[in-house]
């Protein structure tokens, strides 16, 4: 290791100053770029290929509970936006407006999206009648823009790319499923193709989106103990079909209105993967996700025995489905194995002529840098058990991280005490005021509430602000 790390340079230490490593890394990975709107990304080839391939596994997870693709406009109209009183409240600092139309200034602003709601609801007061057209299960990839103060790579952006998840149902009981479900989606999609370990539950009423009676959120914690809300689902009852009138005729021949939900994960899941996984010499992931799994390089390239070797393999593994490439390049063996470590490329495979005379190559794992020898025959079945290794290792590493960084208080001083020596979360009991919710934030320096988990613990009959009596356990955490 100590021979390879003189070659990574420009990427600041994790301990030394965490937010410097993150956008070293980004930069260094060549994952996006600026562009020349302030707050908007270019995504590059290396940070968007991430995004497709957790795109595609989630797309398939979709549409496996009966999701159906769809587009809607960028456009939505002021009064469109207005219908729903608490939603806009709840986005008008963010929202960028249209003005004009070529030279002329339009009759009526438009606002460029910063979720979709109004414009499913309005297509839906037009479209649904019966109870026969229910219920609908609308899912688009697309941007929004939301016009934050400041900004991150892929952490907070003003534009960002993700989907959004729409959905109408007769009840809210089948609505109130449909939340649960997504969520459960979400969960599994990170736990088990992102490597990431999560707690997961209710959000309080002042952390609710805007206009949802319930929103449910994974919460992933970052190598500095923040924690990142990474997907969120939303149950709506039928607050906006009201707003929008959007009824059906039940079975009894009756008008009701629908029931509804809403649900989101977006780019910020790759800040994720870069701060759970990630370290000194770049980024590492998870073999589902990695754009390459594997990256052969010659040892000698100089050698057409060496080259011709490696041009069979890539074959062979491309063959067998794992995403692999080859650095045939005239950089010396050290530079390429610093670039691939920088790109975090799961696994590298070096072959050279000691390695074709010993008919084996060696496999170097980027998550631990074990060197594997691996028969050649053998290669195409053993190179897909490492990467399952790396992948189950991976998340074990971040749920032993995760688990070491969740503590208990009871009492304020107790938590103010950790919060200061300790970064994670801290379980506290709360009695549901929002005033003692706030005052928790400003007495911890900043420690929000990330959730109420599905199955609350029992620390204590009083809030652990006010003293009163206790209604929920709540995970307490710093946030991104």
């Amino acid at each position: 290791m100590s021979k390879e790390k003189k070659y990574v340079k420009d990427i600041t230490s994790r301990d030394e100053n965490f937010a410097q490593w993150y956008t070293d890394v980004v930069r260094e990975a060549r994952l996006c770029d600026y562009s020349a709107v302030k707050g908007c990304l270019i995504y590059m080839p290396n940070g968007y290929a991430i995004w497709e391939n957790i795109q595609a596994d989630l797309d398939r997870r979709f549409k496996e509970t009966g999701v159906e693709n769809v587009s809607l406009p960028l456009l939505i109209p002021e009064s469109l936006l207005e219908k729903e009183s608490d939603h806009v409240e709840g986005f008008a600092p963010e929202v960028a407006w249209v003005t004009h139309g070529g030279l002329e200034r339009l009759e009526e602003r438009l606002c460029v999206r910063p979720t979709s709601e109004v414009l499913f609801c309005d297509h839906w007061q037009k479209d649904v009648k019966s109870y026969r057209d229910l219920p609908k299960l609308y899912n688009q990839w697309n941007s929004v823009l939301r016009w934050e103060k400041t900004t991150r790579p892929f952490l907070r952006s003003r534009e960002f790319l993700w989907q959004e998840g729409h959905t109408i149902h007769a009840t809210a009981k089948e609505a109130e499923e449909r939340t649960q479900m997504m969520l459960k989606v979400y969960y599994d999609c990170v736990t088990e193709a992102l490597a990431i370990p999560l707690i997961c539950g209710r959000k309080t009423e002042s952390e609710k989106f805007a206009g949802a009676e319930a929103t449910y959120t994974i919460e992933a914690m970052m190598h500095d103990g923040k924690a990142l809300q990474s997907g969120t689902s939303h149950f709506f009852g039928d607050g906006f079909a009201k707003a929008f009138d959007v009824k059906f005729l039940n079975k009894n021949n009756e008008l009701e209105y629908v029931n509804q939900t809403s649900w989101g994960l977006s780019t910020r899941v790759i800040g994720a993967i870069i701060m759970v996984h990630g370290d000194d010499s770049g980024l590492v992931l998870p073999p589902r996700i990695a754009p390459t799994q594997t990256m052969i390089i010659p040892i000698a390239s100089h050698k057409n025995e060496v080259i011709k070797e490696a041009e069979k393999l890539l074959a062979t593994l491309k063959e067998k489905g794992i995403r692999a490439k080859a650095d045939f390049s005239d950089k010396t063996p050290g530079w390429k194995f610093s670039e691939q470590e920088v790109l975090g490329i799961p696994t590298r495979i070096e072959i050279g002529p000691k390695e074709i005379e010993n008919k084996e190559v060696v496999v170097v794992r980027r998550d631990t840098r074990e060197k594997i020898k691996v028969a050649m025959k053998d290669i195409e079945t053993e190179l897909p058990k490492i990467l399952e290794t790396i992948q189950k290792d991976m998340y074990n590493r971040a749920k032993e991280f995760l688990d070491s960084h969740i503590d208990t208080a009871v009492t304020m001083d107790e938590m103010v005490k950790k919060f200061k020596e300790k970064r994670g979360f801290i379980k506290a009991m709360w009695c549901g005021d929002k005033e003692c919710e706030g005052e928790i934030k400003y007495a911890t320096g900043g420690a929000s509430s990330r959730c109420i988990p599905f199955e609350e613990e029992h620390l204590s009959d009083h809030c652990i602000f006010c003293g009163k009596k206790a209604k929920h356990m709540v995970y307490f955490g710093k946030s991104y």
